[in-house]
């Protein structure tokens, strides 16, 4: 579904996390989505770019999204720096496939700031007995967002400027009994070749309980990066 949204107004999430929030006449395709990665396609003039939305009210018409800035750097960062109230946006969506499964035994969450938005998405969901882990990697302790979940759920930071990694921290996290579901996003090469083969071959995680999948690669443009995404699922076939 495409529709438009108008911005209402900013905040800043992180120094490195700018949130927008919009409102549209049209939200009703959210209406049955209960995933908590659901994203969409922001159109801009130089190309489109893939969010996740948050808090999406379909009666109010309002919804979130936080975007990822670094300078000038990109389509969407500097856009989201600028933006101001009355500014419009082309979307379609949304999509999605995860949602944190009532019946998993642990939940496991780990991505970097891309992938805050679920994540942040996802632990809102879990049940008050819920129990897991999740790991988010950003570039220092300044970056950390506020992050709310369960009392039986750890949220561990990582710094990069400390030279730690997702896939570091997912190796050495002591592996627990039951049932384990994971949702592992953020830059691809450490995400596709770091921490999913590791849970996937090492750890024999089924696929039906693992949502595993690069946001972005260090290096190219959203463009190139899709076409490396689809030559690696072919290559994967």
């Amino acid at each position: 579904m495409s529709t438009r949204l108008t911005v209402t107004s900013t905040e800043s999430v992180t120094p490195s996390l700018r949130r927008v929030w919009f409102r549209s006449d049209d939200l009703s395709a959210f209406a049955a989505s209960e995933d908590t990665d659901r994203y969409v396609k922001l159109v801009f003039h130089d190309g489109v770019r893939t969010y996740t939305a948050l808090f999406p009210d379909v009666a109010a018409g309002t919804l979130a999204i936080d975007f990822v800035v670094h300078g000038d750097e990109g389509i969407a960062g500097p856009w989201a720096q600028r933006a101001q109230p009355g500014d419009e946006l082309e979307v379609n969506g949304p999509g999605g496939g995860y949602r944190p499964d009532p019946t998993a035994d642990v939940h496991l969450l780990a991505g970097d700031d891309s992938a805050v938005p679920a994540i942040s998405a996802a632990l809102a969901s879990l049940a008050a007995d819920a129990t897991g882990q999740a790991f988010v990697l950003v570039d220092d302790a300044a970056h950390e967002p506020a992050l709310t979940a369960p009392a039986g759920v750890t949220i561990t930071f990582l710094h990069r400027d400390a030279g730690q990694s997702l896939g570091d921290a997912v190796r050495a996290w002591p592996w627990p009994e039951g049932r384990v579901q994971a949702f592992v996003h953020g830059e691809a090469q450490e995400v596709m070749h770091g921490v999913r083969p590791y849970l996937l071959k090492e750890r024999g995680l089924p696929r039906a309980d693992a949502s595993i999948s690069g946001y972005w690669r260090a290096g190219r443009t959203e463009e190139s990066f899709r076409v490396w995404k689809r030559e690696l699922a072919e290559a994967e076939a």
